[in-house]
């Protein structure tokens, strides 16, 4: 199906009526109040693109096949279709740096509401390969603890992407009240595991949880989806209660990145519908709060790529997926 991404761009400041020369005591009256409306206009007025803060109803999606096609890159395996490890740090990387994190806000709609956000990879992990390759129990087997993830063509890597978007999607929560948790913040050489990035979500009593993504698979494949947590039971895992708030986190997601980003939903998996519900991911088996994952769009695209890598795009991703959060949390 077609998407189309509203223009949000703000409207042009308002321009002073006043042009005749007046008195200079009066003129410098005027000249101050002007000032000071001009303030309060631009400040009213100003956006990056992330829309009115009210949340739009979120598009129906259907459901996706379970578990998505075989060969598809994805986060928790141990490397991507066409992925490269061990290249340089940085790459492209267009403008526009992440914000620092800011205490959170006194009030808002996420008042008393925790969100961990979950920084896919790490960009130390290609340095220790021995420790991210260790298996780990998901709850219904074994998989490596951490993967490098995945990178552009020109070297620029998802987890400095991943690290990016995270960071300022945690301000845009904080300015709503919310208490944010994460799971890294380029404060660790590595990781960490799979496991332990579901068990600081469980530990914190998180009401939402996201793990930020960016996939690896071929070119001409484009687009972002969100990935579900399948009904599991078994080993030390149990899925069943958070299947349906999950869901319902993944599909308002979905909605407001379609209408923050302009971007569309995968053109290959999950049927058009931008989400994909999978079973063998440890960072979905081990969470008992809701959680989803979100891939942002496919690194090796060139197109895609163009958007990853740019500051701006990454604002609205973050915005985007706030709003998805803000939406299920009854914001």
């Amino acid at each position: 199906m077609s998407y189309v991404g509203p223009d949000f761009d703000p409207p042009p400041p308002r321009r002073s009526p006043f042009r005749r020369p007046l008195p200079v005591a009066v003129a410098a009256l005027v000249a101050g109040s002007l000032a000071g409306w001009l303030v309060w206009q631009a400040a009213g007025d100003s956006g990056d693109g992330g829309g009115s803060g009210t949340a739009a109803p979120a598009p129906s999606y259907t459901t996706a096949s379970p578990d998505g096609p075989a060969g598809t890159s994805t986060p928790d395996r141990s490397a991507s279709s066409g992925s490269t490890k061990g290249d340089n740090e940085g790459g492209e990387d267009k403008n526009d740096p992440a914000p620092t994190s800011s205490a959170p806000a006194a009030t808002g709609p996420l008042k008393g509401k925790v969100v961990l956000v979950d920084p896919g990879h790490n960009p130390g992990n290609f340095r220790h390969t021995t420790e991210i390759n260790r298996k780990v129990d998901i709850g219904t087997g074994r998989k490596e603890c951490d993967t490098t993830g995945t990178t552009t063509n020109s070297g620029y890597m998802e987890a400095a992407f991943t690290l990016d978007v995270a960071r300022r999607l945690r301000t845009i929560l904080e300015e709503q009240g919310a208490t944010v948790k994460f799971t890294q913040d380029g404060d660790r050489a590595w990781g960490p595991c799979i496991d332990e990035r579901a068990r600081i979500g469980n530990e914190a009593g998180a009401d939402a949880a996201v793990s930020i993504h960016a996939d690896g698979s071929g070119t001409g494949n484009r687009g972002f989806h969100v990935i579900l947590p399948g009904a599991v039971h078994g080993g030390g895992a149990d899925t069943r209660p958070i299947v349906g708030p999950s869901r319902e986190l993944g599909e308002r997601i979905a909605g407001r990145f379609v209408r923050l980003t302009g971007s569309a939903p995968s053109n290959y998996v999950g049927d058009g519908t931008g989400l994909v519900t999978r079973k063998d991911l440890g960072g979905l088996n081990l969470s008992t709060v809701p959680k989803v994952f979100i891939e942002c769009g496919n690194m090796r695209d060139s197109k895609d790529a163009a958007l990853l890598t740019d500051g701006a795009w990454r604002q609205k991703a973050a915005q985007g997926i706030s709003e998805g959060i803000v939406s299920f949390l009854g914001g």
